[in-house]
């Protein structure tokens, strides 16, 4: 498929994710730049919500979203969001936290793990984790039923995989996994990776240094970094696993869904033709991000 024509037009502009050479890379002043949000109204609005509240689970800083006003428990979906380890934050993400706790009528529990390079892996992992186990842990505190869902966007996809294969691995029982292409393998040598190298958005070269940020030399067979290389997916939750067509992380995340109906996990796969990498979280560029966040919602209803 072509590029759909909301991509061309964004890509026209924004060929590359960090819009530099990362080997010249200015960390600071791409993270000032960032700050600013230049796509904030891109992002979505700020809905009114009738309870936002800022916590902490075992010292992660969180924000709590509930899209009503009653007192009822609830299902619980925890959000990771994207930024390649190294950039993002719950306050950037803010409208897609509103959004799900929207559509979904969950709890939504957005975390601000730590980043790359300050805090290398497994850092970003550990905090995910944590995260997670303090919503079992404390359902009460969370307005939580006991069914408990992860979501995450790139690099939050990865520590949503990760998450939910350490449930498993705790025993606890995730009720969903949603994977919006996701970085599930730090080896970069899939088709997808040569195709769409340049020029749509997120370069190879750029999710390569992304990797050397956060790995810090990290074996990249390791599950905790490569979900993909998990040895067994058995036992995982059920799974919806999303992907931009044209995008270099794309065939590693439909590998992942190909592995998990193997081992006998439900799951749903979907690709956004033509779309390019970061789509979902940018609404006001995308229609196709109205069209995967109605999706993603119909699946958690349906799984919660």
């Amino acid at each position: 498929m072509p590029l759909h024509p909301q991509a061309r037009d964004h890509v026209a502009n924004h060929p590359s994710d960090l819009g530099v050479d990362p080997g010249t890379l200015d960390l600071a002043a791409i993270r000032a730049m960032r700050a600013t949000d230049g796509f904030a109204a891109e992002r979505g609005p700020l809905t009114h919500l009738p309870s936002v509240r800022d916590e902490s689970a075992e010292g992660v800083p969180i924000r709590i979203y509930r899209a009503d006003r009653g007192e009822d428990a609830l299902p619980v979906l925890v959000y990771f969001h994207g930024g390649g380890f190294v950039f993002g934050s719950v306050k950037r993400n803010d409208a897609v936290g509103r959004d799900l706790a929207l559509r979904t009528g969950a709890v939504v529990v957005s975390v601000d793990y730590r980043l790359a390079p300050e805090h290398p892996f497994p850092a970003a992992a550990d905090d995910a984790w944590a995260v997670v186990r303090d919503v079992f842990a404390r359902p009460a505190f969370y307005q939580g039923n006991g069914r408990v869902a992860v979501i995450g966007d790139s690099a939050g996809g990865n520590l949503a995989a990760v998450a939910a294969f350490q449930a498993r691995d705790a025993g606890l029982a995730l009720a969903h996994q949603v994977l919006v292409y996701p970085v599930l393998d730090a080896a970069g040598d899939t088709p997808s990776y040569t195709e769409f190298a340049r020029g749509f958005g997120l370069d190879a070269a750029e999710m390569s240094w992304f990797f050397e940020q956060y790995a810090k030399g990290a074996a990249p067979e390791d599950p905790l970094l490569s979900p993909l290389r998990l040895p067994s997916c058995e036992g995982l939750a059920p799974a919806t696993v999303v992907t931009a067509e044209c995008d270099v992380l794309r065939d590693e995340a439909e590998r992942y869904a190909e592995r998990l109906a193997s081992a006998g996990v439900p799951v749903e796969r979907r690709r956004f033709d033509g779309a390019v990498h970061g789509f979902f979280g940018l609404p006001g560029l995308f229609d196709q991000a109205i069209e995967a966040r109605e999706y993603i919602a119909a699946r958690l209803a349906e799984a919660l």
